[in-house]
């Protein structure tokens, strides 16, 4: 048997790390989609998080669809998360 783990013991899911990999999974693949169409990815995204109008997120790659299956707030609380936690 490969794996010796005791299989009495108990598993810890940890929802905010998956969560927090799934919002930089989202922010990376809209800045992929939005730099592809020629676009200043910052630019727009900041235009996106400040006045919550999709139309600032090219609909390339599904990259608008992407970026609303997370809530506004969450993009900008992980955002400043890790300006703080990156940048001590």
């Amino acid at each position: 048997m490969a794996n010796n783990r005791d299989l009495t013991e108990t598993m810890s899911f940890n929802s905010d790390r998956i969560r927090r990999e799934n919002i930089k999974q989202v922010l990376k693949l809209t800045q992929e989609a939005l730099e592809e169409r020629g676009y200043n990815a910052i630019n727009q995204m900041a235009g996106y998080l400040i006045s919550n109008d999709p139309a600032y997120i090219s609909s390339h790659k599904n990259a608008r669809s992407i970026i609303q299956s997370v809530e506004r707030h969450e993009l900008i609380e992980e955002l400043v998360r890790f300006y703080l936690e990156g940048h001590k």
